[in-house]
Formats: C-alpha cells, sequence, structure tokens
C-alpha cells in the first residue's frame, strides 16, 4: 500500500510541476542579455610556426599581420560574444552590450527594425520584442564576415 501510495503522490506532483512549466513558458519573459564586442588576437614567432600562406576571406573581420622584423606574426577576428541567442516568440529582449576591441561597431538584426552602434568601452543596450519566430541575423556591418551572430525566437508555447 506503501508503494502504490508513494508512486501515486510522485506521479501527480510529476505533473503538476510539468503544467507549471508549460504554463510559464507559454509566458512572455523579460530576457537580459550581457554581451560583448571583442577581437579575439594570437600571435607567435616564425621559428615556432611558419607564416600561414593561405590568404584569409575578404573584409575587416579577419586580420593577418605580417611577420615583423623580429619574426612575430599576428592573426585575430572580431566576434560577437555570445554569438547565439535564443529567446521564446513574445519575450521582450535587452541586449547590454559592452564594447571591449575596435573603436565601433554598427550593429543590425535582419528582420528585426533594431541597429544599433557599439562602442570601445561604452555599453549599448538595445531592447525589442520578439514577435517573429525563426533564425535572424545580428552583424557588425565594419567587420565581417566574422562578426555575425544569430538570433533565434522560438515559437510561443
Amino acid at each position: 500500500m506503501f508503494k502504490s501510495s508513494t508512486t501515486a503522490t510522485l506521479l501527480s506532483l510529476g505533473v503538476a510541476l510539468s503544467a507549471a512549466a508549460s504554463a510559464d513558458l507559454a509566458q512572455a519573459a523579460k530576457r537580459t542579455i550581457t554581451m560583448v564586442a571583442v577581437e579575439a588576437k594570437g600571435g607567435t614567432t616564425v621559428d615556432k610556426e611558419p607564416f600561414p600562406t593561405a590568404g584569409l576571406p575578404e573584409g575587416k573581420g579577419y586580420e593577418l599581420e605580417a611577420p615583423n622584423a623580429e619574426g612575430r606574426w599576428e592573426v585575430s577576428a572580431y566576434r560577437w560574444e555570445p554569438n547565439q541567442i535564443i529567446v521564446n516568440q513574445g519575450d521582450e529582449v535587452t541586449l547590454e552590450i559592452l564594447g571591449v576591441n575596435g573603436a565601433e561597431h554598427p550593429g543590425v538584426i535582419d528582420g528585426y527594425d533594431v541597429s544599433f552602434t557599439v562602442k570601445r568601452g561604452q555599453l549599448t543596450t538595445v531592447t525589442f520584442t520578439a514577435d517573429k519566430t525563426g533564425v535572424f541575423e545580428f552583424r557588425c556591418g565594419t567587420h565581417q564576415p566574422s562578426m555575425v551572430g544569430e538570433l533565434i525566437v522560438l515559437a510561443g508555447g
């Protein structure tokens, strides 16, 4: 008898928790995502690694500096971090973006009427309602093709 009673209680609790979780998912939420505009950078000397012979994609998103007089070369790429944001349809989304590297990053989110400019040393706040489902690209107009991300808006419950 104890087993049946305990099992029934646990099943009831599980159903109640599942229903509560489903109700929460169906409601729009306020979501704040903290981001940074950064330049990932690395380098070495030609005595440790040869300078790459293959070129990088066109644009200002990637930089490859030839070896200097001491043989040191560097490579870098600009990027949004994180570069993938997942929200639910109906959510009020606030992006708080800190400019760390690069003087300026003029950004847009395709499919939404959202544009913004991130500057080094400043926090840029962008707020919008995620009212359309799908995958939407956000990008810096200066540092292509590397400074690109995606906003994924899932259908509401």
